[in-house]
């Protein structure tokens, strides 16, 4: 089975052209279901049928698993046992008619603006690696932009002139715009900072490591999750926690949400209204507040 999934995650990164994250989350959870078929003593993925996929996403409910993972589950196998029709190894995708279950969407950790402030203040700017990080910091806040998105960043795509940064996804490409702070701090990592980190001119990569190479995804984790000790604050900050901050604020400020949209590159507006639920449960603490009759 070792070779089918090998051969599946080629798939997946050639053919498809999957990002990074979807080939390793996929592979994974397409191990973690041969794991259940070996239980089953089940030992030839294309004998599965549908009642072996049910019972499969039935034991995740039971293990509690959130309703987006057995989501990505089932997305999972549909590719895997698309593969293997397409291979010609069975005849019908057994995963084809599986739905997966509703997905409630929380509003995420959104930080107050004074948070963000604070862990913004907390790179040592005195330093290339501090010049570095507080670039980093400003931009995801800046432009809503993820963290794979941050990293492949080159330095062609930063227009200083105009303020904007375009961030490329496949063959996609979107424009954001940069606020002046950073703007500022990616001015001043350019100047005084990346030169400093440079190893090999032909390094074309915005954000760079000790090494002079690209940044890694688990670099960019491990920084935040540093400063965010350093600031002291007690939530569990990640990038993706300072692209929501991106979103709810500009949203709480009076920003078009299509427009929020289109920078955040949501391909479904109601991936993008989530955000004024916030906006909505701040309203009805101020009415309640505020109104003689609330």
């Amino acid at each position: 089975m070792e070779e089918i999934l090998s051969q599946f995650t080629e798939y997946l990164q050639k053919e498809k052209k999957s990002s990074e994250n979807t080939m390793l989350s996929y592979t994974r959870d397409v191990r973690e279901f041969f794991a259940f078929l070996k239980e089953s003593d089940i030992h030839d993925v294309r004998k599965v049928n549908r009642t072996n996929l049910i019972s499969y996403l039935y034991r995740l409910e039971k293990q509690k698993k959130a309703s987006s993972t057995i989501s990505r589950s089932v997305a999972s196998l549909r590719a895997f046992y698309h593969f293997l029709e397409l291979r010609g190894e069975i005849r019908e995708n057994p995963a084809l008619d599986i739905m997966p279950p509703k997905t409630v969407r929380k509003v995420p950790l959104i930080l107050s603006k004074e948070q963000v402030e604070l862990l913004l203040m907390q790179p040592d700017s005195s330093k290339p690696i501090g010049k570095r990080d507080k670039a980093i910091l400003e931009l995801l806040y800046a432009t809503g932009i993820r963290v794979t998105e941050l990293i492949s960043l080159q330095v062609e795509d930063v227009n200083f002139l105009l303020s904007y940064l375009r961030c490329k996804v496949k063959k996609k490409n979107r424009i954001i715009p940069i606020g002046s702070k950073a703007k500022e701090a990616l001015m001043i990592y350019l100047e005084q900072g990346r030169n400093k980190l440079l190893h090999q001119d032909t390094e074309k990569h915005l954000f760079l490591n000790y090494n002079g190479k690209q940044m890694s995804r688990q670099g960019v984790w491990k920084i935040i999750k540093g400063y965010t000790l350093q600031a002291g604050i007690e939530e569990d900050v990640t990038p993706h926690t300072l692209r929501h901050a991106f979103a709810a604020h500009l949203i709480e400020n009076g920003a078009d949400l299509h427009a929020v949209q289109e920078m955040m590159g949501h391909a479904d507006i109601s991936t993008t209204q989530i955000y004024t639920k916030r906006l909505e449960n701040k309203l009805k603490v101020v009415y309640n507040q505020a109104h003689p009759r609330a």
